[in-house]
């Protein structure tokens, strides 16, 4: 069964609204910009993309909560004007990994782990879930998917599966970071995979010499799933997900688990690899991570497939990358322009670089996340609006 995407949230480092973030991406201008306390000196600036203040204060004390809901009413909504008439079983997932960062750093730094009963409910990964289904009245089941940075796409997965299994009619998808908070940026620096002492467009360079790695970004991302009709943005076809058993941090270097996950997914969606005409790449500009996307390309896709990340754009939103991306994917299709960042150096020669025209054909859209983690989702052009 085919699940089409008609509605889309964002909530991004480019502001509260999906077209904050499409006019941002259409900039060429990344939303990562210097914040203070990201470099050794408490006060020295580096480049991060963090979600702004914002949102509705009745949604919670914390941007996390807030964003959530955000992104949400904006996919709800968004589905509706597309035609979308909810189901009697609306299901939730909710696609994160370290989920509500904020309170409850300021639980056991600020409070001294001494909060209200009620507060404290607001550390709970459940309550911004249970207030949204209450909010409309939604009583499909609603759970929690994490794979780190490949959740989103896990979420996609598993929400198209709920449909195809009957046990939904309609599936709410968000996926949900924001933890680039400078104690947890400073390890991945460590690890030495993120940037911030350099201009995003520079030290993040997917598939072109001299990549450093990536820069953070946060989001939170909402999609309305249905397989009723009407008018959807795309179509996801099919998705796999495989994991390396490896190693906590690198991939496996023979890519057997990877590129069985694209090849898994190429045969769930019922396509030949020669349809597809554009890899959105996981690209968070690691040697490891776009060699192995590279190395994929090139041997599974034909020569006139291009490769393209956003993360030089949007920041690397860890566990909401993957939903960022589908969403630019799925934009993309309606508004005839894929908005790639622009290349500053030798770059791979399918790698498509500024605005460009979308051509006919379907897009495989990888996440490959920490761990091992690998999924693989093929969209396709939804029905005209």
């Amino acid at each position: 069964m085919v699940a089409g995407i008609y509605g889309i949230g964002a909530v991004t480092g480019y502001g509260w609204g999906r077209e904050e973030l499409w006019e941002g991406l259409l900039s060429g201008q990344s939303a990562c910009t210097p914040s203070p306390g990201y470099r050794p000196g408490p006060d020295d600036p580096g480049y991060a993309a963090h979600v702004p203040d914002g949102g509705d204060p009745a949604d919670g004390t914390s941007r996390f909560a807030r964003a959530v809901r955000a992104a949400a009413r904006e996919a709800i909504g968004d589905a509706r004007s597309n035609g979308w008439v909810p189901g009697r079983r609306v299901g939730l997932l909710h696609a994160t990994v370290l989920g509500e960062v904020d309170l409850w750093r300021d639980f056991y730094t600020v409070h001294d782990r001494k909060l209200s009963t009620r507060d404290y409910l607001a550390l709970m990964p459940s309550t911004p879930m249970s207030l949204l289904m209450q909010e409309f009245g939604f009583r499909g089941p609603a759970m929690a998917v994490s794979a780190m940075c490949a959740s989103g796409n896990a979420g996609m997965i598993t929400a198209k599966a709920w449909i195809d299994a009957g046990i939904v009619d309609d599936v709410i998808l968000i996926a949900t970071d924001l933890s680039c908070t400078p104690e947890s940026l400073d390890h991945f620096v460590g690890l030495g995979v993120a940037v911030t002492d350099t201009p995003p467009l520079q030290a993040s360079r997917p598939f072109q010499a001299g990549s450093r790695g990536f820069v953070m970004g946060e989001a939170s991302v909402a999609f309305v799933l249905s397989a009723a009709g009407g008018s959807a943005y795309a179509e996801v076809l099919g998705g796999a997900m495989t994991h390396d058993a490896y190693h906590v941090t690198s991939i496996e270097p023979g890519l057997t688990s990877v590129r069985s996950c694209f090849t898994d997914a190429i045969a769930d969606a019922g396509i030949d690899a020669g349809d597809v005409r554009y890899l959105n790449a996981h690209g968070p500009g690691t040697r490891q991570c776009d060699a192995a996307e590279a190395a994929i390309l090139e041997s599974l896709f034909p020569p006139a497939a291009e490769v393209f990340s956003v993360k030089p754009l949007t920041g690397h939103c860890q566990g909401a990358a993957s939903a960022v991306e589908i969403a630019v994917s799925a934009l993309a299709y309606r508004r005839g322009v894929i908005p790639a960042p622009p290349a500053v150096a030798e770059a791979h020669p399918r790698l498509l670089t500024g605005l460009r025209k979308t051509e006919p054909g379907l897009t495989v859209k990888s996440s490959l996340g920490m761990g091992g983690h690998n999924s693989v989702i093929v969209l396709g052009p939804g029905q005209a609006p």
